[in-house]
């Protein structure tokens, strides 16, 4: 079965939206609480570069409102290689997470190629 939408989330929820952390939240709070080695911080910031080279960063993340956003799958072969060190990191620092895979994310208030956006109230999306 194909989905549409996949996103890499924590189990814990984010202050911002109520809602589960995104990857690239948990491994820079790993990084900000001296939990990943110099190396391995090294290897996420690497990644996380190439996103942000790479990606479009969407306004309303730019703008700091109550956004998560989810990868398009049909347009992911190349992000998810690139994004499996960052899941490794996870592994080798026991931190749980789950790869979600739907069809259903609320509302787009944000869509390029590669992603998509939806806004959160209270840990729910709209």
């Amino acid at each position: 079965m194909n989905f549409k939408y996949m996103r890499i989330q924590g189990r814990e929820n984010s202050w911002v939206t109520g809602y589960p952390k995104g990857i690239f939240s948990i491994c820079h709070r790993l990084i900000m609480d001296n939990k990943m080695s110099k190396s391995d911080a090294e290897l996420f910031l690497a990644i996380d570069k190439w996103f942000v080279d790479n990606l479009p960063e969407p306004e309303p993340c730019k703008n700091g409102e109550k956004v998560i956003t989810f990868f398009k799958t049909d347009s992911t072969a190349e992000m998810q290689k690139k994004i499996e060190p960052a899941m490794e990191l996870l592994n080798k620092y026991a931190h749980p997470y789950d790869v979600v895979y739907t069809d259903f994310i609320g509302t787009i208030i944000y869509e390029d190629k590669w992603q998509a956006a939806v806004r959160v109230e209270d840990g729910k999306m709209i």
